[in-house]
C-alpha cells in the first residue's frame, strides 16, 4: 500500500530537510493513525506539488516531525476530464463527488439543473459547495491522489452550454444517445466535458440548448444510473479509453 497523503499549505522544509505537520493534519497522523519513527508519508498541497517524507518523531498529540528531501511537480493528466454534476438530493452530491474523485476526475462543476428537486441558495447554497469541497479534498487523501479535483461554483445551464462549447469533447449522457460512450472517439489531449442530469432528466430545452453547444447525447448501457453513480461509471469509461487508467 502507498503512504498516507497529509495536506499542507506549503512545502517549504527546514534545516536539513526537517519539516513540522501540525494542526489537524498532524494531529490526524499521530492519534488517528499513530505513524512512528521510520514510516513512510507524502505530503501534498493537492495542487500537484508533493514530497515523499519519513517520520522521524512526533511531539505531543498533534505534531509530526518527518524528513523532507525534495519536492516534485506532477503534471496534469490529459486529456482532462470535467463532469458537470447536477444536484441531487440529500448527500447523494457529496457521494457522487467523493467516487468521481477517487476514480480520477479533474474537476466537478455542480449544475442547477431545472428539474433538480435541490437547489443552492444563499447560506444553504454555500454551505453545500463547501461540503462538496471537503468531500473532494478527504477522498483525493483516501485515494493517494496529490492533485485534487477542482469544484466550481454552482453553474446555470447557459454557463453549462458555454462550458461544453469550450471542450474539445462534449457529452451529454442520455438515454436519447445513439451511440455508447465507450465507442466514443475522444481526443489524446484538450478538455472533455460530461454533463450529467438529475434524477427528474435533462429537460429538452435544456438538451437542445446543450446540442447547439456541441455537445452530443451519449448513452452508457441497458440500465439507468442513479445521477449520483452515473458520473463515476462515466469517468471510469473516459479515463480507460483515453488510456489514463
Amino acid at each position: 500500500m502507498t503512504a498516507p497523503v497529509f495536506v499542507v499549505e506549503h512545502l517549504d522544509a527546514g534545516g536539513g530537510g526537517r519539516y513540522v505537520l501540525d494542526g489537524p493534519e498532524g494531529r490526524h497522523a499521530v492519534s488517528v493513525k499513530r505513524l512512528r519513527p521510520g514510516e513512510d508519508v507524502v505530503l501534498t498541497d493537492g495542487a500537484g506539488r508533493w514530497a515523499d517524507c519519513v517520520v522521524l518523531d512526533t511531539e505531543g498529540k498533534d505534531r509530526l516531525i518527518v524528513r523532507l528531501d525534495s519536492v516534485t511537480e506532477e503534471p496534469e493528466e490529459q486529456p482532462r476530464v470535467t463532469v458537470v454534476q447536477a444536484l441531487p438530493k440529500g448527500d447523494r452530491g457529496e457521494l457522487a463527488v467523493e467516487t468521481m474523485t477517487e476514480v480520477g476526475v479533474d474537476a466537478v462543476v455542480p449544475w442547477a439543473a431545472a428539474r433538480c428537486i435541490t437547489q443552492w441558495k444563499g447560506e444553504r447554497g454555500l454551505k453545500a459547495l463547501g461540503k462538496w469541497r471537503a468531500t473532494a479534498r478527504e477522498a483525493g487523501k483516501q485515494s493517494r491522489r496529490v492533485r485534487f479535483p477542482e469544484v466550481a461554483e454552482a453553474a446555470t445551464t447557459k454557463q453549462v452550454a458555454s462550458l461544453l462549447a469550450g471542450a474539445d469533447f462534449a457529452a451529454v449522457l442520455h438515454e436519447s444517445g445513439d451511440e455508447a460512450l465507450a465507442t466514443a472517439e475522444l481526443p489524446s489531449s484538450g478538455e472533455i466535458v460530461l454533463v450529467v442530469g438529475p434524477e427528474g432528466g435533462v429537460s429538452p430545452e435544456e438538451l437542445a440548448l446543450f446540442e447547439e453547444a456541441g455537445a452530443k447525447a451519449y448513452r452508457l448501457g441497458r440500465s439507468v444510473l442513479r445521477t449520483s453513480t452515473a458520473g463515476t461509471a462515466a469517468v471510469a469509461v473516459l479515463l480507460a479509453r483515453t488510456g489514463r487508467w
